[in-house]
């Protein structure tokens, strides 16, 4: 294997695109299981006696941990001029701007302690301790969760400073009306203003451990004031730190929904709002490991995006299998005839399922949009697209799998049902790699 195909390979496993779905998932888990195995060894091993019992073990395995992410940091950093929006750069310039990208600082974040520890061993405890608890930021790059999170406050920062600001005066001006009112009934305990602020804090954040009180009766008044916009002001932040996470979710799964179906070459030259109008359509199914999603012989009538996790289609002599981000049955749309293939979840999957029926009625309150897509079925069958068993051509390339001519038909027009005879040559003018279906890894 040559250095590019390599380098290739190495860039499709890291950052999990092309084929290679099963290798770059299994890395992935296998990263994911070593950053939370790093932070609990970074923790267990400040109690002393596990230290003093297991010390030696536990700086090896931290060794070989840093190792890992070390190697880790120095590939994606040779990988890095292979990212669609840095090969322009070229092979320096490109990798100095990933090396400055926030994963990329995480990266190298999560490699340090290693390097601390060989030239620095003596000086370098605490910021190694710090360092390796630090990798947990690791895990945003595997948690599409924490990243929305981290996108709201971002997108929220300029309310959320608003919201401190608030919270910051009220705290001023509760610790300030107490250090005038209790400084002569408690002149130990609100020594100055800032000594009420440390009360305030406490008071308005609704903690109030008991040690700081007031005593005279306008102080509990005031006290009593505070507490009650304790509650109002801590909801603030809350409220726009929630509210900005559940939009950040809901968008990024609506444009994940929609590249999904932009992707269908049925509806690749719709609008934006077509593609929208199709994508409300879609109805989320969720499959157990092992459960038959379709029965051979049964009417095709629905089409699948995968969300997450791994179907089995078994072609009557081959098995095709399709991973996250992937759709198929799109022939369901076009032609509804019984099925020549068992539609199997490899694993626990999460599936958007589009239905013909609900397509078609949205064609009926559409024309518009109905004469688009029946002209780009049209365009499809004209230009001979093939298809083998269930799947479209542009469905098998998404597996990375290749058929034998014999195996392999011209795909159909659109709803054969409404009168059309369904056109069903034989192939002509494209080779394709003779050989079996296989799971391209």
């Amino acid at each position: 294997m040559r250095s590019g195909d390599v380098k290739q390979v190495l860039y499709e496993v890291l950052e999990d695109t092309g084929g290679r779905r099963v290798a770059a998932r299994l890395l992935r888990q296998f990263l994911i299981f070593l950053i939370i195995s790093n932070i609990a060894l970074a923790v267990v091993e400040t109690v002393p006696e596990v230290h003093a019992f297991l010390g030696d073990h536990l700086k090896l395995v931290q060794l070989g941990c840093g190792a890992i992410f070390l190697a880790e940091y120095i590939l994606r950093l040779y990988v890095a001029d292979l990212h669609p929006p840095l090969r322009r750069f070229g092979p320096i310039r490109s990798r100095l701007r990933y090396a400055v990208q926030p994963d990329a600082i995480v990266d190298l974040i999560g490699a340090l302690p290693l390097l601390f520890v060989l030239f620095l061993p003596d000086q370098a405890v605490t910021i190694v301790v710090v360092l390796r608890l630090l990798r947990f930021f690791k895990l945003a790059r595997y948690s599409p969760a924490l990243r929305s999170l981290i996108s709201a406050v971002a997108a929220e920062r300029k309310a959320l400073l608003g919201s401190s600001m608030i919270i910051f005066g009220v705290v001023l001006l509760a610790a300030t009306l107490m250090y005038l009112i209790e400084n002569q009934h408690q002149p130990e305990k609100f020594r100055s203003i800032l000594h009420g602020i440390y009360w305030a804090i406490t008071t308005v954040t609704t903690v109030g451990y008991g040690d700081v009180v007031p005593v005279s009766n306008l102080g509990k008044m005031i006290g009593g004031v505070v507490m009650l916009m304790g509650y109002g002001l801590i909801a603030l932040p809350v409220g726009i730190i929630a509210s900005a996470f559940a939009r950040e979710i809901h968008s990024r799964d609506f444009v994940v929904t929609w590249s999904m179906v932009a992707r269908v070459p049925l509806f690749e030259d719709l609008k934006a709002t077509e593609i929208a109008e199709v994508a409300k359509l879609l109805q989320a199914l969720s499959v157990r490991k092992g459960a038959v999603i379709a029965h051979v012989g049964d009417v095709a009538d629905r089409m699948y995006f995968i969300s997450d996790g791994e179907v089995a289609i078994k072609l009557p002599h081959e098995t095709v299998y399709l991973g996250q981000g992937s759709f198929f049955g799109e022939l369901a749309l076009i032609n509804q005839t019984p099925r020549t293939a068992a539609i199997i979840a490899d694993t626990d999957c999460q599936l958007l399922v589009l239905e013909a029926g609900a397509l078609k009625h949205l064609m009926d309150r559409d024309a518009a949009l109905a004469k688009k897509i029946m002209e780009e079925a049209r365009a499809r069958a004209f230009a001979g697209k093939k298809v083998l068993g269930e799947l479209a051509e542009e469905e098998l390339q998404q597996a990375g799998v290749f058929a034998s001519a014999d195996e392999i038909r011209e795909e159909p027009e659109l709803f054969a049902d409404d009168g059309r005879e369904t056109e069903r040559s034989r192939l002509t003018g494209r080779s394709v790699r003779p050989g079996r279906l296989a799971r391209h890894e």
